[in-house]
């Protein structure tokens, strides 16, 4: 039942992403083309998640415990270190280069355009590439 519920909320986001036209690249740079061609939709889509997500996450964190497993899996920190801020970084310029973030290039794949296979490769390399980074580092300390 737990894979059931994840496979139908990942459709349900994929198909917002899909609608809203966030699965197309140039959108989505064109959100951050100010002087330019922009395109205001991306905030948008992003406040219409946020009154979906707010009200949500307010009615689900009131239960004692999630519906398919025996607590919540919540962040244990709020400390802003160094590794969040280049994560956060790393991510942003990606966006920002490439008019793709893991959650709407996955959707994208459907498309069949090379340039969301690429993003993906990319994203996968950078994946591997932070796990050997964070290997060779001394462990962190918990905050």
């Amino acid at each position: 039942m737990r894979l059931l519920t994840a496979l139908l909320i990942g459709l349900v986001f994929g198909l917002g992403i899909a609608i809203s036209g966030m699965i197309n690249p140039a959108k989505v740079l064109n959100f951050f083309d100010l002087a330019g061609t922009w395109d205001p939709s991306l905030a948008f889509v992003m406040g219409g998640a946020l009154a979906v997500a707010i009200p949500g996450y307010r009615l689900v964190l009131a239960r004692p415990a999630p519906a398919f497993e025996p607590r919540f899996q919540l962040p244990d920190t709020r400390v802003i270190d160094r590794r969040l801020v280049l994560g956060s970084a790393t991510f942003g310029v990606g966006w920002g280069i490439a008019g793709f973030c893991p959650g709407g290039a996955l959707p994208a794949i459907g498309t069949g355009d090379p340039a969301v296979f690429l993003f993906l490769a990319a994203l996968i390399g950078g994946l591997f590439v932070a796990r050997a980074l964070q290997a060779c580092s001394p462990a962190r300390k918990p905050a």
